[in-house]
């Protein structure tokens, strides 16, 4: 079998950041790395789940929700991919600042967070999301390239 392409990056040299991990046709998959892999404490379940829930939510509703594919957490659980289409690099990384001051100063019920909504609802963290969200925006402010 081929090797993937995000397994030949090597992560024992990534830093937090935003990184353009692949592109498909007009498709870009954006690595949005919260923590520094094999060095870094893993986020917690709970918080990835509620950043999830808020961030998709935000931009979704965001003016670029037509060009929004996908926002979920890696399996590594040292952040996100965010999938888009039809946006550059400025606009991708204005609309996370946005998105990640929305999760950092969140109140409020977790939109999506029900049973009904939702396949674990029970597992959500506001306050851990919140920690991570405002830290990865002061990360998002010292970005000026996503290549890794």
């Amino acid at each position: 079998m081929e090797k993937i392409a995000s397994f030949t990056v090597d992560h024992t040299k990534l830093e937090k950041g935003l990184y353009v991990s692949r592109i498909d046709g007009d498709v870009v998959t954006y690595d949005l790395r919260t923590r520094v892999p094999n060095k870094d404490e893993v986020m917690g379940n709970g918080a990835i789940h509620t950043v999830e829930h808020l961030a998709a939510t935000y931009l979704r509703n965001s003016e670029y929700r037509d060009s929004i594919i996908y926002f979920g957490p890696m399996g590594c659980r040292t952040g996100f991919y965010f999938l888009c289409r039809g946006m550059n690099d400025e606009q991708v990384l204005a609309l996370l600042k946005e998105c990640f001051t929305f999760v950092a100063a969140y109140e409020g019920e977790i939109p999506g967070a029900t049973a009904v909504e939702c396949g674990n609802w029970r597992e959500h963290d506001l306050a851990g999301a919140k920690s991570d969200a405002a830290d990865y925006r002061r990360v998002l402010d010292k970005v000026t390239s996503t290549s890794y």
